[in-house]
């Protein structure tokens, strides 16, 4: 028989991993059960009744979380001398251009989001292969490619986030730290939730949100009330 160890005998006092919580308590109970000594990301994954293979049931979009993730973005513009002073004040971490597309091309790709300008998509569009699969590559969608670079940053240090369903029909993102008091993780989780309801296409039939789970960093996995954010 399989030893259960010390610290899931622990989870298992506070929590039943087979019980669906409402958003509030789930999101309180995530911060009971984390057991990692740093600050961990809380994450949520959303179980979409969508089939992402076909183009008019994806769904990807942006969301500015009220709170932020709780994580200092580091933000990358790719952008023209003449905006360069614009990103800089906005506070972004790294500005340039034909510089920087060299160090990607060499394999840097230490930052979180890039922002760049539709008059220079002609060069950055060459890192795609780079960027793609680190899903750090520019998107008009995402708001990542814009002529306004400072606001766009701004948005971004502010908590914007963006989200792209897998191709499992989950969409993954991070929603806070464990240090977030449980109201300010339920806010940010249900205002994703809420911008993932308006953006279900309508090709997508039968339950559109099958499951919602919330979990810490190496912690275990709350299962959500579906009926407590869709009703």
């Amino acid at each position: 028989m399989k030893r259960i160890s010390k610290k899931r005998k622990e989870v298992l006092s506070k929590v039943d991993l087979a019980k669906t919580y409402p958003l509030s308590e789930a999101c309180d109970l995530v911060k009971v059960i984390s057991t990692t000594k740093f600050d961990a990301s809380v994450d949520i994954a959303v179980r979409l009744g969508v089939d992402p293979r076909k183009a008019n049931q994806m769904v990807r979009g942006t969301v500015a979380l009220p709170h932020g993730t709780g994580k200092d973005m580091r933000v990358l513009v790719l952008c023209t001398p003449d905006k360069e002073d614009e990103a800089k004040a906005a506070g972004a971490d790294f500005v340039g251009l034909d510089d920087y597309i060299a160090k990607i091309k060499d394999g840097w790709t230490a930052v979180d989001v890039i922002i760049t300008m539709p008059s220079v998509m002609g060069k950055v569009g060459a890192l795609g292969r780079i960027l793609g699969p680190r899903g750090l590559m520019p998107n008009p969608k995402t708001g990542t490619v814009t002529p306004d670079v400072g606001k766009a940053v701004q948005e971004v240090k502010a908590g914007k986030i963006d989200f792209k369903v897998d191709k499992y029909g989950i969409v993954h993102s991070a929603v806070g730290k464990v240090s977030f008091d449980g109201s300010k993780l339920k806010e940010n989780a249900n205002e994703l939730i809420q911008t993932l309801l308006r953006l279900k296409p309508s090709a997508a039939k039968g339950t559109y949100i099958k499951s919602i789970a919330i979990s810490s960093t190496m912690s275990a996995g709350i299962q959500i009330d579906t009926k407590s954010v869709t009703a």
